[in-house]
């Protein structure tokens, strides 16, 4: 028995922010953006989007290629940290939306590594015998929540997104064969979001301190990724008696092309078995995986038997590694 993915489908909004807008904003041109991140461009949502619109659109469209009606769901498990509300969790209102009256729902909250966890615990739940189809989503919406726009080492990294898969328990040789994720909390002032919350009550000195901002020490985030998306993909290629030659689409999360290229490099596989779209929708966090695999999937790159590597790394720190067979 495996969790079998049999539907995936992403949103990203229609406004389009290029790297030639930004220079118009803040101190930053196009190739330098380019040459340090890989990132042309990236989708803002509109004003009266919200990330519960954006994981509704996903969903949809994961449940279209499925075939699957919404009242067929049994669980919905959302990853996001730039939810509609700080509670209920954002899941809740993507269920109302789309009409999975017998699915429970919730929310994870694990950055950018958040798809992984949620893609974890959904198949856990089908394993355990809990439910027979989970809906999984990733969705952020970063502009309008956590983003400094005059600061220009962050502003030109992130956009808005979402994508979202069907799994079914099913018996079969395909779906996920193992997860891998792990924690270290001693890592958190590297990539963390102050505020505002418990720790940090608002307050105008908060918003001059710009504590709602994400901040991030980008040279140790980038050495750190690398070290650890590369451990934990040869980890799940190697608890299922695999190597890199067998990959048939490496998907990591879309977070800068010199983390996505070091990684590559470090696991030998070729430009052909790595599917990156980062240049189009930059780091849109928890969704990047979800909405790479929808691509990927809908561009005929992901071939039914085909092994699919997807490996991620967030806040927290937070990582993970995750092999499934098409």
């Amino acid at each position: 028995m495996k969790s079998r993915v049999i539907g995936t489908g992403s949103y990203a909004p229609e406004k389009v922010l290029t790297n030639y807008d930004l220079e118009k904003m803040v101190e930053t041109n196009h190739d330098w953006i380019v040459a340090r991140t890989g990132i042309e461009e990236r989708r803002i949502a509109a004003d009266d989007e919200f990330t519960s619109d954006l994981a509704t659109k996903a969903a949809q469209r994961a449940l279209e290629m499925a075939g699957v009606a919404a009242d067929e769901i049994d669980v919905i498990v959302l990853a996001t940290i730039t939810g509609d509300y700080p509670w209920p969790a954002t899941a809740c209102i993507v269920q109302n939306n789309i009409g999975a009256k017998n699915a429970y729902a919730y929310d994870v909250s694990a950055a950018c590594s958040g798809f992984l966890y949620a893609l974890a615990s959904a198949d856990d739940f089908l394993m355990a015998g809990r439910g027979k189809k989970a809906l999984v989503i990733g969705a952020e919406l970063f502009s309008r929540s956590c983003i400094d726009w005059t600061d220009r080492n962050t502003c030109v990294l992130f956009g808005d997104g979402a994508g979202a898969v069907v799994l079914e328990a099913q018996e079969s040789e395909s779906g996920v064969l193992s997860s891998h994720l792990y924690t270290d909390g001693s890592y958190l002032e590297l990539l963390y979001q102050p505020g505002f919350g418990v720790r940090h009550q608002a307050s105008q000195e908060g918003i001059e301190a710009k504590l709602p901002f994400l901040k991030m020490q980008g040279n140790e985030v980038f050495k750190h990724a690398v070290r650890m998306m590369t451990e934990v993909s040869k980890e799940a290629l190697k608890h299922n008696g695999y190597t890199s030659k067998d990959v048939g689409q490496f998907i990591p999360h879309q977070a800068n092309i010199r983390i996505l290229e070091a990684t590559v490099k470090r696991l030998k596989l070729t430009e052909e078995q790595s599917f990156i779209n980062v240049n189009k929708y930059g780091n849109t966090s928890a969704a990047t995986i979800p909405i790479a695999i929808d691509e990927a999937n809908r561009g005929g790159k992901l071939k039914e038997g085909d092994l699919a590597l997807l490996t991620a790394f967030g806040g927290g720190f937070t990582w993970g590694g995750t092999l499934l067979r098409w």
